[in-house]
């Protein structure tokens, strides 16, 4: 989102729960497209309001699992936010080799990248070109 969207607007990783360390799958196939993640850090909604986020702040959640769409509801009775849910393929467990891994885990990259150019239109900083375009 940074990368295409620049700083039009401020964007923070949230999950349901904390897994502290990045997927390394998702770091190879972001890494292709020059989007580097190794430094991420991923944190919970409930970090994010003990670190000090407000999430009456933000606009929008987008909730990329059914487990993020309910707890994403379940703040938005108490915040005034729009959730979107993008049901995106959950490449954890899908194949059996690294090459076959690696394919499901661009396959679930490029179904977000195509959500977020339907959502957020042309990107205002830079074009991510997917690999094979």
């Amino acid at each position: 989102m940074k990368k295409m969207y620049g700083q039009d607007a401020y964007v923070q990783s949230a999950g349901v729960h904390n897994d502290l360390e990045i997927d390394g799958f998702s770091v190879a196939v972001c890494k292709e497209l020059g989007v580097e993640l190794e430094r991420h850090r991923s944190r919970s909604f409930d970090e994010m309001q003990q670190w000090g986020d407000d999430l009456s702040g933000f606009d929008l959640i987008v909730a990329l699992s059914p487990a993020s769409q309910r707890r994403a509801l379940e703040l938005t009775r108490v915040y005034h936010l729009e959730v979107e849910y993008w049901p995106i393929l959950d490449p954890t467990g899908l194949g059996n080799k690294r090459e076959e891994k690696l394919d499901a885990y661009r396959q679930s990259r490029d179904q977000i990248l195509a959500r977020m150019l339907a959502r957020f239109g042309t990107p205002t900083n830079e074009v991510i070109e997917l690999p094979g375009n």
